[in-house]
């Protein structure tokens, strides 16, 4: 494995020429080719691109011919990258996190099979930021967001969170048919730390990176005549992007809420242990609700640690997605609104005499029509790719919600029922000791013995009954006597 690092010797893997290229040290291009002209007209159009004369390497062009046959073969894998390993650099003024980028190829254009570097958050967003000036119609997958407002950025959950998406990241690009062969991807993954930041230094200022980004929003408001495909692209990523934000902002809540109420569990078990030592009798009671409410606050606990490290960060991800895929559309229409003011230029110019400013133009026409087309193309490609992958990263989290959810209730479920339980017991345990008190040698005596002495006790209850009846009959004969006597004498 090549350990790159500023300590070693200079390699082949982090050289570039003068230009910011590299040509495939293998002489084989890495897929299938088209015609010369076809590799021409394409290496035209990337040149012409922000950032596209650092674009038009061998490696990009021939990337772009054969990108419809690999982007669906999940066979022909043959770059794998693990970020892993965060470690945090203490400086006297500053201090930041690297973390292990760990690479293996079998890519002809690799000097070597294996790589491991370190990289910082800044790094990766240099190669953000290069995939997008050099590949302007592609989606290039977003980066997690610098801060966290629930997290420390030093704490060991943040950290993992992040190594989770800066992963995630990497292998999106590694998976892609054009950006894993651009040639900065290549430097990100192979060059030593001074390398990297000599790359660093050669890249396009912040005033050009404000005027393309102004030219590109502009171009939505003066584009006339967009695809009827792309403006509904355009409405769904909206509708998209504003559902999802909706459901991180309420998940947030909740799972704010849940957190403040396993706080308040914390505080109401121990209540009830304190209380049995003062309650002798009802001391098991008292500790069985105890140890309840503290199972259900740890998991309330393992439900809001799940989410929060699975769930919300991919919620995240594909609100940052569809900002992302915004971003493709602008450029899309900035391609499109080109083409057609210099076909409104030809129009107005079929009457001139000169005849070689016409020619000139009609090409000029030619070809940002191709340029348009092969943007549409890309996006097109990209948003089918998109389109798989949220379908399975979204069901995958709303998989990982609903078992969550069902695990803590059946956990709590079952703390509460073993509550019950213990207080049924209880309760028959505490009649049979009134039982006791109320007929002295009960718990003594057999059990055929109770019972022969309960019949006993009943038939001398009901004797006692029927005599009493007798004699109240007998009363009753004598005064009907002495009131016909009363009469008789009147």
């Amino acid at each position: 494995m090549a350990e790159v690092t500023d300590d070693l010797p200079n390699n082949k893997a982090g050289s570039t020429l003068e230009n910011g290229t590299e040509p495939d040290s293998s002489g084989i291009d890495p897929l299938s080719s088209g015609t010369d002209g076809e590799e021409e007209l394409i290496a035209t159009i990337l040149a012409s691109s922000p950032g596209g004369a650092r674009a038009s390497s061998t490696g990009s062009t021939t990337a772009l011919m054969g990108s419809l046959k690999l982007e669906d073969d999940t066979d022909t894998k043959d770059l794998f990258i693990t970020v892993d390993d965060p470690q945090k650099h203490t400086f006297k003024v500053d201090a930041y996190v690297t973390y292990r980028v760990f690479t293996r190829t079998t890519r002809g254009n690799y000097d070597n099979s294996e790589y491991s570097v370190r990289r910082r958050y800044q790094d990766f967003l240099w190669l953000r930021q290069k995939l997008a000036e050099s590949q302007p119609t592609h989606l290039v997958p977003p980066l997690p967001e610098k801060h966290s407002m629930r997290m420390d950025r030093f704490s060991s959950e943040f950290l993992q969170t992040r190594q989770k998406a800066l992963n995630q990241f990497l292998e999106r690009i590694a998976e892609h048919p054009v950006l894993s062969f651009n040639e900065s991807f290549k430097v990100f993954l192979t060059a030593k730390a001074w390398e990297l930041t000599a790359h660093r230094k050669q890249g396009s200022g912040i005033i050009s990176r404000v005027g393309s980004s102004l030219k590109t929003t502009s171009s939505t408001y003066l584009l006339k005549n967009r695809d009827p495909e792309f403006t509904i692209m355009h409405e769904y990523i909206q509708t998209f992007g504003d559902k999802l934000g909706s459901v991180e902002r309420i998940s947030g809540r909740v799972l704010q809420e849940e957190t403040d109420y396993a706080a308040d569990l914390d505080t109401y078990g121990p209540v009830f242990r304190l209380w049995a030592n003062s309650e002798v009798e009802l001391s098991d009671d008292l500790i069985n609700i105890a140890d309840a409410v503290e199972g259900c606050a740890k998991a309330t606990k393992n439900s809001v640690e799940t989410q929060d490290s699975t769930c919300i960060p991919t919620l995240k991800e594909y609100i940052l997605y569809a900002e992302a895929v915004k971003d493709v559309l602008k450029r899309r229409d900035y391609f499109q609104l080109e083409h057609e003011l210099a076909a409104d230029e030809l129009s107005r110019k079929k009457n001139e005499r000169e005849q070689s400013k016409k020619r000139k133009l009609q090409r000029q026409v030619e070809y940002l029509s191709d340029k348009t087309e092969c943007a549409n193309a890309d996006l097109k490609a990209d948003m089918d790719r998109w389109h798989k992958h949220k379908r399975k990263d979204v069901k995958q989290v709303l998989v990982d919600i609903a078992e969550q959810q069902t695990k803590k209730y059946e956990q709590s479920l079952a703390a509460w029922e073993s509550v019950i339980t213990s207080l049924r017991n209880g309760r028959g345990d505490d009649s049979t000791l009134e039982l006791s008190n109320l007929v002295p040698g009960v718990l003594s005596q057999p059990e055929s013995d109770v019972v022969f002495e309960t019949n006993s006790a009943s038939k001398s209850t009901s004797a006692e009954a029927d005599d009493a009846l007798d004699m109240g009959s007998d009363d009753l004969d004598i005064e009907a006597e002495l009131e016909r006597e009363l009469e008789q004498i009147e």
